[in-house]
């Protein structure tokens, strides 16, 4: 509960993703932040004990203000550039801002997105938080953004970005002696630049939109992608424009679930993530079963990694042991026989971020009861059905407060995931009766 005495902007805090401001008695701003949920994370500052310097801060603040985006990672971008433009107090002592992560651009024919740390610029005679660069600057780097506080987020930011503007970190053959394409140019998050298939010019136009995202002005990029488009379009320049449309789309439709991370949940001056947080862009595993008053029974395994599905991983299990129409017993083999292949080969079957299960709590109950017999743990999220996917209920120990974080982050993942798991297992489940069925004919 925020005290009454605590003016906030339109005296509301939304559930939506943003960037919140803390000011003093006398306006002055004491500290910037992000959040996945405005109301959540600023309330978190108001309802817990903490450290000194924490508890010294919450005590100055008589104003809250923010500004609300469409996007976490657009959260992310802002928040470094008011960092950078305004350097709030409480900011600079949250940490050595020397240890501070900058994204800068290189200066070279083929410029490049490089990470580095406020010392590192420093040696080089750089100050980082100097909003235009030196002369001297601008001989190494066409620009430097940050400071970033957590540079987790900023490298999953960077790998979701690169699937609308497709940069490299590559060098020309002219340099390589080398025309091999690398393996993002199999993935489309490069140009090029390895192959020679892109010019230098045309390469600098991408790190431009590079630089104008982080210069948080999207709405600007997005229209000049839409103006390239329709430019290609109109000169017959068919798959140069659906490669833009791919890109606008992507740009769009960016799943920043990747971006949610313990730092959301958790205050400032955190130096790590917790051993129990959830990455909701690492390995998700989502399980359904199939069949018809227990004939040609099946189960299915999926994996998502990196917020997608990862199809090579998928598995099937033709359920042996359980007769007649027991899904929950069915359920049960799977899992049983899928978690002793971890026991025997834990590189080939590693354990997931989290487990989604189609049903509900008989379902997970089970499953966590094979789990404590086993002595595996994995958080588990089970997913019992509503009339349509806005009905769908999560099935979970809501007394974990990790689980209640990623339960509001990530239903629609586990929704994909669990109609990913259903399709795979029906597929599995028609093929079985396709063949007993013509194996009977016989």
């Amino acid at each position: 509960m925020i005290p009454g005495y605590i003016a906030i902007r339109n005296k509301t805090l939304p559930d939506e993703p943003g960037v919140y401001f803390y000011y003093d008695v006398a306006g002055k701003l004491l500290y910037v932040g992000k959040a996945t949920s405005l109301r959540s994370r600023v309330g978190s500052y108001f309802t817990k004990a903490h450290e000194n310097r924490i508890a010294d801060m919450v005590a100055q603040i008589q104003r809250i203000d923010y500004i609300v985006t469409p996007t976490v990672i657009e959260a992310l971008v802002l928040e470094a550039n008011q960092i950078k433009a305004k350097k709030p107090k409480y900011n600079i002592l949250q940490r050595d801002d020397k240890s501070f992560l900058y994204l800068v651009i290189t200066n070279e024919p083929y410029p490049k997105p490089v990470l580095m740390r406020g010392h590192e610029l420093e040696r080089l005679g750089i100050d980082p938080f100097r909003t235009a660069l030196t002369a001297q600057a601008k001989r190494k780097f066409l620009r430097v953004f940050g400071p970033y506080p957590s540079g987790a987020s900023l490298k999953k930011a960077l790998d979701l970005i690169r699937r609308a503007i497709p940069w490299s970190d590559c060098n020309p053959p002219s340099v390589t002696g080398r025309h091999r394409p690398c393996f993002n140019v199999h993935l489309e998050k490069c140009p090029g630049v390895c192959t020679g298939a892109i010019t230098q010019k045309a390469y600098r136009a991408i790190i431009r939109q590079l630089v104008l995202f982080f210069d948080g002005k999207k709405k600007v990029l997005m229209r000049a992608m839409e103006r390239n488009m329709k430019r290609a379009a109109d000169a017959l320049k068919f798959e140069e424009a659906a490669a833009i449309r791919r890109h606008v789309y992507a740009l769009q439709h960016i799943q920043d679930v990747a971006l949610i991370s313990r730092e959301d949940i958790e205050l400032p001056y955190a130096t790590s993530v917790s051993d129990e947080a959830v990455d909701l862009d690492g390995r998700i595993e989502a399980y359904d079963i199939s069949h018809i008053s227990g004939t040609s029974a099946v189960g299915s395994m999926i994996v998502f990694e990196e917020g997608k599905p990862t199809k090579s991983l998928y598995r099937k299990f033709k359920i042996k042991t359980v007769i007649g129409p027991d899904d929950v017993g069915m359920l049960e083999e799977m899992m049983r026989r899928r978690l002793a292949r971890t026991k025997i080969a834990p590189k080939a079957w590693p354990l997931p971020q989290i487990m989604v299960i189609d049903g509900g709590e008989g379902q997970v109950r089970r499953v966590q009861d094979v789990m404590n017999e086993l002595g595996i743990q994995v958080p588990l999220m089970g997913i019992a059905k509503g009339f349509d996917r806005k009905q769908d209920r999560l099935v979970f120990d809501h007394s974990n407060l990790e689980l209640l974080r990623v339960a509001k982050r990530g239903k629609e993942l586990f929704q994909w995931a669990r109609d990913e798991a259903h399709r795979f297992a029906v597929s599995y489940h028609r093929s079985l009766r396709l063949k007993r069925f013509f194996g009977a004919k016989r």
